[in-house]
């Protein structure tokens, strides 16, 4: 398994221990050094935005003193939802690996795939290419969504 993804991975495996939020982890990687790292903490924070990939960012951005993540990579445990995506933009990291599909996402109880089925509807005129995206590890990340769905005290949201 690729090293930043075992990392991100991680991250997602500790919240089904602790509950904080979904089964979610990313991590920032710049010149192969991580410099920023962030788990779902939607329920732990009381906050909708707080998704793995937010908190990554917002944790390089603290770690390297700059709001540009231009050079970065971000390896995240599922294809990022369109909030976490936007972000992703707006930081200028230009290559997204993920691990699990939209459809897994949706397939453990979290709505990404009817957000960007609604998003692609609005957009099917407007196609720009700004971003890598590129599947990575799904058969060791779809582990943690399926102890996910086993979980008895999970919250979903």
């Amino acid at each position: 398994m690729n090293k930043y993804m075992q990392i991100a991975k991680e991250l997602a495996d500790d919240n089904l221990e602790t509950n904080v939020g979904g089964p979610f982890g990313a991590c920032i990687v710049k010149d192969g050094k991580i410099i920023g790292k962030g788990s779902n903490h939607v329920l732990k924070n009381n906050d909708p935005t707080a998704h793995a990939e937010i908190e990554a960012i917002r944790d390089a951005c603290k770690n390297i003193n700059s709001h540009d993540l231009k050079g970065c990579e971000i390896y995240t445990t599922c294809y990022p939802c369109p909030m976490c995506l936007s972000a992703i933009i707006w930081s200028n990291i230009k290559t997204v690996y993920y691990g699990n599909t939209k459809e897994d996402a949706e397939f453990i109880g979290f709505r990404d795939k009817h957000i960007y089925t609604n998003i692609d509807k609005i957009n099917s005129e407007n196609s720009i290419d700004i971003l890598s995206m590129l599947p990575l590890d799904r058969e060791e990340t779809i582990k943690t969504f399926n102890e996910f769905v086993a979980k008895k005290d999970k919250t979903i949201y």
